[in-house]
This record gives structure tokens, C-alpha cells and sequence, in this order.
């Protein structure tokens, strides 16, 4: 069935890239109301910005979606991660700002208000977006794509000159809680040359060693070290995930991800929207219904609280 929250939960804190203070709210929401957002600091009548594929525009280092007024919100992967890890399919977001917050740089902290908060079951089935052929698409030696299968599956691959990432790779199947389990804990990261960069073109703002990984060639920088070895990679899977939810609804399909970012990805939902052959859209039954992302998910599965 389609899930919504018992109730809301409010996160706090600064925006990655803007570093301005952020309030956000996250609330119940009905029956096929799907993820929006709602922007409590501009006019009512151009507040409303649906977190969807379609309302994407290009963006620095984060997915930001508009409206058609322009009124916009960014870095919305990691929430919207967490609410498809979560099988949240309903949402009302309320926040006085521009960016979501950025909190400890993953999605562990929306899990944690989600699952406090408590996820309920509405009256209605919920509908997948099953993958019937491959799709991909290219940008130089990054790519993406899309392939049948039973359930959400990710692959990624990145390879970075820092000799404290190198190569990495993990495949995994997002069945049930296994993003809460081990994906939602990964932190969003960079080089140290990266974040000199960013700030000297008006990025990064709010970052900080405690709400991002930062790696300087072999060393990392971040006080405590890493939270898995392979840490980036994970949190690039969490990333695709959340970026993958802009579609509107869950997909059963395997994702590929070969140092693919966030517009890639976009532009990969885009490519399967536009081939009507490569995808249908299914009533989930009991039977697919249990293999969803977040089905079953438990307080236990968190990391911090394992």
C-alpha cells in the first residue's frame, strides 16, 4: 500500500551550499499526493514545487528542482533518498528556504525523524515504474543506465586520483530496509581542492568536516575517519537513489551508475520517459510489494541504532 508519515517531523540546520539556516517540516500527506515541496517564505500562490524528474534544472554539485515561477529548492537528494528508503510515497515539505538542510552530510538523520515520526499505510496500492528494456545514456566516460529487473538494484563505479578512494564499486539490491541498513549513513564527500574551489565560486558555505567527508590524497580529514571503507561509493548509491525517486514513483529496474552524477541520472529519466517501450507503469502486489525499497524497515536496521 501507499505510506505517508503518522506524523510531522522537523529538521534544522544549514544549507551545504548557501549556508544559510533552514527550517523544515515534513508532513502527512493523502493518497497519490506524491512528494512536494512547499516554500513557507514565498507567496502562497507560487510556494508549491513538486520533487519530480520533469521539474529539474541544471545545478552545481546538488538536484534542485523549480517551478514553472521559478521558485526553487536544492539538494533535495539525500531527503528524498531517505524517503524512498523509508517507503514514503506521500509528502508535504515545508521549508523557509532555498536549500534542505545539510545535517551530518547522509541520510541517516531524515531516517531517524521519519522512523521516529512513524510510517503509516493509506488505502490505496502503489504503482511502479517497472523498466522493460535498457536505457543509457553518456556524458565522455560517465554513464548511466537502466535494465530489467525484478527490483530496485544499483551498481556503482567510481574511480578517483585520491589515493584514499582509488577505485571502488558495489552492487546491491534495495529490497526491503537495506538502504536504511547500509547506504543511509554515507556521507556526501570531496577532495580538499574541491571545497578551495567551491568556496572561491560562492559553494560549500555550510560545510564543514562534520557533515562531509573530506579527502586530501591519502589522508582523510574528517575527524573519526570513515564510516564504511568504501564509503563514497556508498553514498553515490544513495545519491542515485534519491535521485531515482524523482520519478515519481518506485522503479523496479537495475540501475548502472559509472561515475555518474546527479544530472546524469536526470537525464537518464528523462531518456525512459521519452522511450514509451521501455517502461510501464504496474499495481504493485503483494508479491512485488515486499521486495520494495523501505518495506519492513526497523528502528534496529539504523546503523546508529543497530
Amino acid at each position: 500500500m501507499q505510506r505517508t508519515l503518522k506524523t510531522a517531523v522537523t529538521f534544522t540546520g544549514l544549507g551545504l551550499h548557501g549556508g544559510q539556516p533552514v527550517r523544515m517540516t515534513v508532513h502527512p500527506a493523502p493518497v497519490g499526493h506524491g512528494i512536494v515541496f512547499l516554500r513557507t517564505d514565498v507567496a502562497a500562490a507560487s510556494a508549491r514545487v513538486p520533487a519530480r524528474w520533469d521539474q529539474v534544472v541544471p545545478s552545481k554539485l546538488c538536484t534542485l528542482v523549480a517551478n514553472a515561477d521559478g521558485i526553487s529548492v536544492s539538494t533535495i537528494e539525500h531527503v528524498m533518498a531517505a524517503l524512498s528508503g523509508c517507503a514514503v510515497h506521500n509528502a508535504l515539505i515545508e521549508i523557509d528556504g532555498p536549500e534542505v538542510p545539510i545535517l551530518d552530510g547522509s541520510a541517516m538523520p531524515f531516517v531517524e525523524g521519519f522512523l521516529d515520526a512513524g510510517i503509516t499505510g493509506q488505502d490505496a496500492a502503489v504503482r511502479a515504474i517497472r523498466v522493460l528494456r535498457a536505457v543509457e545514456v553518456r556524458d565522455g566516460d560517465a554513464v548511466a543506465r537502466l535494465e530489467p529487473a525484478e527490483n530496485l538494484e544499483i551498481d556503482f563505479r567510481i574511480e578517483f586520483a585520491e589515493a584514499a578512494i582509488g577505485r571502488q564499486e558495489k552492487v546491491m539490491s534495495l529490497a526491503n530496509g537495506a538502504f536504511v541498513r547500509e547506504l543511509s549513513d554515507s556521507r556526501t564527500f570531496c577532495r580538499q581542492a574541491d571545497v578551495d574551489a567551491m568556496r572561491a565560486n560562492g559553494l560549500a558555505l555550510g560545510g564543514t568536516l562534520e557533515n562531509a567527508v573530506v579527502f586530501d590524497g591519502d589522508r582523510v580529514l574528517s575527524p573519526g575517519g570513515l564510516r564504511h571503507r568504501d564509503e563514497p561509493v556508498r553514498h553515490k548509491m544513495l545519491d542515485a537513489m534519491g535521485d531515482l525517486f524523482l520519478a515519481g514513483a518506485p522503479i523496479l529496474g537495475r540501475y548502472t551508475g559509472i561515475r555518474a552524477g546527479h544530472a546524469l541520472t536526470n537525464r537518464l529519466l528523462r531518456a525512459l520517459f521519452d522511450a514509451p517501450d521501455a517502461w510501464t507503469m504496474v499495481e504493485v502486489g503483494e508479491q512485488t510489494g515486499c521486495k520494495l525499497p523501505g518495506v519492513g524497515v526497523h528502528e534496529a536496521d539504523l546503523p546508529s541504532r543497530a
